[in-house]
């Protein structure tokens, strides 16, 4: 769940009624989006509206973006990182026009965006932004939208923004837009590492390559069962057709001591592996840092599904 930061040091829970009770004198507000993974996912057919049927198992980070919201004349969005746009193209801009299409009025927030999740990585960064944009305003301008109206927002925006409104972990079907959470896993948790080399996949062109695709030779694509969970990736086969460097990563992590599995995440260029410890996951980070030789290579070690 987002978390709300008030310029003065004051903290309150971004989805509680009534905690606007300490917003009276606002300046700007921080809230922090998460990152996802997805330890399952399976592309079950194309849709009439070209859109694919998914079937998809989704678990947030403790990786976070950070959006600084600022009361303004006009809205617009600053972000430092190289490459990230700050027109309409964001999905942050769009989630803004999709609320005020409801509204009915302008939101008028200086938005300044700090970017630590990956961009184009399949770890949901810019579909997180829009999400926790729709809660931000939401909160801010007190319109108390109920969660009902802001995910059909959100499915307006993108497939995958529904699920960062509250990002327990859930299966997600449909073209991902349709949201329920896994009660039964709602204490899954598990040590975590991300490797992802300096390149991005587009999630389009994986979709579209997915039929016909195959599998290459010496490369694990079975399930992986991990804690109950049954983890597997129908996007590493035309993924790793194209990109076999990512096929080489997954199973070198599949062979370190002490991982318990290991997967693409969502169309990639990101992949994960789930460790017994802390301690294994970032010194996995580390090993894979030697070993490739790439100092542009990003990693991460946290924590998947916090409690």
């Amino acid at each position: 769940m987002p978390l709300l930061v008030f310029a003065a040091g004051m903290v309150c829970p971004s989805l509680t009624k009534g905690s606007l009770s300490c917003n009276l004198t606002r300046m700007s507000s921080v809230y922090r989006a998460p990152a996802k993974i997805n330890l399952s996912l399976r592309v079950k057919g194309k849709r009439a509206d070209g859109y694919h049927d998914v079937d998809l198992i989704m678990a947030r980070l403790d990786l976070t973006d950070e959006l600084d919201f600022h009361n303004s004349r006009t809205t617009t969005l600053l972000c430092e990182e190289p490459g990230v746009p700050t027109d309409e193209s964001n999905l942050v801009m769009r989630a803004i026009l999709e609320f005020e299409k409801h509204y009915g009025r302008k939101a008028k927030q200086r938005i300044t965006l700090t970017k630590r999740i990956p961009h184009a990585a399949g770890l949901g960064g810019g579909s997180s932004d829009a999400a926790t944009t729709l809660l931000a305003v939401n909160e801010i301008l007190g319109t108390q939208y109920s969660p009902e109206e802001l995910s059909a927002m959100a499915a307006a925006v993108g497939s995958d923004v529904p699920f960062f409104l509250n990002p327990v972990l859930s299966r997600c079907t449909g073209r991902g837009e349709q949201v329920r959470p896994l009660v039964p896993f709602a204490g899954w948790t598990s040590p975590i590492v991300l490797i992802k080399p300096d390149f991005g996949v587009a999630t389009a062109e994986a979709y579209r390559k997915f039929i016909g695709s195959r599998r290459l030779k010496n490369v694990m694509y079975d399930v992986q069962t991990v804690k109950g969970l049954r983890m597997s990736n129908d996007l590493e086969r035309p993924v790793f057709s194209k990109f076999p460097i990512l096929a080489m990563m997954k199973m070198w992590m599949l062979e370190r001591p002490g991982v318990n599995g290991a997967l693409m995440s969502g169309s990639g260029s990101s992949l994960f592996a789930l460790t017994e410890t802390h301690e294994q996951a970032c010194q996995l980070a580390t090993d894979a840092r030697e070993y490739f030789g790439d100092a542009s290579l990003f990693t991460y070690c946290g924590t998947v599904n916090p409690q």
